[in-house]
């Protein structure tokens, strides 16, 4: 028996089954009618998609983004100056400016990709259990005890002036992007950086991940209860 006329079997033998059929007639004539009629019905709508377009058929059965079914999606990155230019200014909560604060002092002489992979660091450290479990908390730890700033701009003695307006508003603008779930694959997970001119000696024990501009980044071995 053809797939078609297993269907109409299957749907005669339901209708008999819910008491919509009541004559009698012959499952298997009646099972070839109903093949007949969809095999029509088929005919008549593959004619129809005959004449529309293959572009057309692939707009009318593809899914809309996944931003308008609300499914989040991370927002696309180019690590450039014209990129960045050409977003609005970028605001937000304390959070941000802790986050945006820390990308001017410490990255504003980088690259884009170079800020961006410091952005980086201190996310991954929000997301560590090993550092406090805030933005402002990561950035300012430290601060205020002799040789305990994660951060030097916070313990290096001098006021935090913005003085670079355009600088400010490239770091605001990375901070938005971070914050809003761009992919974090510049630096492998690094929780650590630190510039070339120096070496500090968490760096020989540490795994380097990468090296951008003038920063090299690692990640912190994993702690386990044999170590």
């Amino acid at each position: 028996m053809t797939p078609l006329k297993k269907i109409a079997a299957a749907f005669v033998v339901a209708q008999l089954a819910f008491g919509g059929v009541y004559a009698s007639a012959d499952t298997a004539s009646a099972a070839t009618d109903m093949a007949s009629r969809l095999a029509g019905l088929l005919g008549d709508e593959r004619s129809a998609l005959s004449v529309v377009s293959d572009a057309r058929k692939a707009q009318l059965t593809s899914l809309p983004p996944a931003s308008e079914r609300g499914i989040p999606t991370a927002p696309v990155v180019i690590y450039d100056t014209d990129f960045l230019d050409s977003l609005p200014v970028a605001s937000g909560d304390t959070q941000w400016e802790c986050l945006a604060e820390a990308l001017y002092f410490e990255a504003r002489g980088e690259s884009v990709r170079g800020q961006f992979a410091v952005g980086e660091v201190i996310l991954n450290r929000v997301e560590s259990a090993a550092y406090p479990q805030s933005l402002c908390g990561v950035v300012k730890q430290g601060t205020g005890r002799k040789y305990a700033c994660q951060f030097s701009y916070n313990c290096d003695g001098n006021p935090e002036v913005i003085n670079e307006h355009a600088a400010w508003e490239r770091a605001g603008k990375i901070a938005a992007i971070l914050l809003e779930g761009a992919a974090r694959d510049l630096t492998g997970g690094a929780t650590h950086f630190h510039t070339r001119a120096v070496n500090p000696s968490w760096s020989r024990s540490f795994m380097r991940t990468t090296t951008i501009g003038a920063h090299h980044f690692y990640r912190e071995p994993v702690r386990t209860a044999a170590n």
